[in-house]
């Protein structure tokens, strides 16, 4: 993370909810819409890609909150999974959603999808709430 203007370290949630707006916005501006389809892949995949880093950071903060001095911040999904079913079960249900819509879908395959990006930052809203 950045430190701000004020050399302190941005509030996890303030800065999570920052990668989905980012994400929205760049939907907004770039991506363009039609018969529920987006018009730019590239500009899904570039929204899927930040909105999905702002649930990761959502993740990592519960972790930490949770594993305390022991968190070490995960190094593949697998891991994120594992440790996450430790801690709770319906985080790990939107941790699995937000992955398969906004990474594997979105980011990866390119699915230009309104109603999968809609789902996919919708999740990602439902996990950053859990560090509230």
């Amino acid at each position: 993370m950045n430190k701000t203007s004020l050399g302190k370290l941005p509030n996890p949630y303030d800065e999570a909810y920052r990668y989905i707006n980012n994400a929205k916005q760049t939907l907004k501006d770039k991506a363009g819409k039609k018969d529920g389809e987006y018009a730019d892949v590239k500009y899904v995949q570039t929204a899927a890609g930040t909105a999905y880093v702002g649930v990761l950071l959502a993740i990592d903060e519960y972790l930490s909150r949770k594993e305390g001095n022991k968190f070490v911040k995960p190094k593949s999904i697998e891991e994120y999974r594992t440790r996450t079913a430790k801690q709770n079960k319906k985080l790990l249900s939107l941790l699995n959603e937000a992955y398969a819509d906004l990474h594997i879908s979105l980011y990866y395959h390119g699915i230009p999808s309104v109603r999968v990006m809609n789902n996919g930052l919708k999740t990602a809203e439902e996990i950053i709430e859990f560090i509230k």
